[in-house]
């Protein structure tokens, strides 16, 4: 039987884990009016179900309690790509947020040509990262054209963003991609298992 993959509510309404119900009400009724099928501009109805889906889970209190105890079961398997002790902000650490970022964006973009990106809250979520010291990474990375942000709020990878990761400039040491074994015994990094999980289709 196929493991059945984790959707991340709080991702498709673009909210943090401690949003209080007004909030989620608040966001839901915004995003609801942007992607209904009667939108001539937006409208979108795949994304306006999983928006409607999520609410009905996260405002409902017991429903929501289930679902956070999934969600940091989830969470507390994420992928870091880097240490967190002894962060500072020099410029190798700047690198290795830049090629993290990028990286997560390439699994995604591979996934979903089209469409492929992620929210800030599972770039965070994944990178181990506050979304402040985000922020900056994110910033350069849209000036110099390799991200960008999509019509519903996440950010991609561009291609220019690809042939930047695979130039070697961003290469990073093996041991900082944790990988895990793949059914047929090769490795796979555990960001892309995490990402079947973590990204909201």
């Amino acid at each position: 039987m196929t493991e059945e993959k984790f959707i991340d509510h709080y991702e498709i309404l673009q909210l943090s884990p401690n949003a209080t119900s007004e909030t989620v009400e608040r966001v839901y009724r915004f995003l609801a009016k942007r992607y209904h099928p009667d939108n001539q501009d937006t409208g979108d109805a795949e994304q306006f179900a999983a928006i409607h889906t999520a609410y009905e889970l996260l405002s409902n209190p017991i429903s929501r309690a289930s679902f956070d105890a999934k969600y940091e079961q989830n969470r507390a398997i994420a992928w870091k790509i880097f240490k967190q002790e002894g962060a500072d902000d020099g410029r190798a650490d700047d690198k290795r947020l830049f090629h993290g970022i990028l990286s997560l964006l390439y699994i995604a973009r591979r996934r979903d040509p089209e469409n492929g990106g992620l929210g800030p809250v599972t770039l965070e979520t994944m990178l181990g990262c506050p979304q402040q010291h985000l922020e900056f990474p994110i910033w350069y990375l849209k000036k110099r054209g390799y991200v960008e942000r999509m019509g519903n709020g996440y950010i991609a990878i561009t291609a220019e963003g690809i042939d930047k990761l695979g130039s070697g400039d961003l290469s990073l040491p093996a041991n900082r991609l944790i990988a895990d074994k793949s059914a047929e015994g090769e490795p796979e990094s555990t960001a892309s298992l995490l990402l079947e999980g973590a990204t909201a289709t």
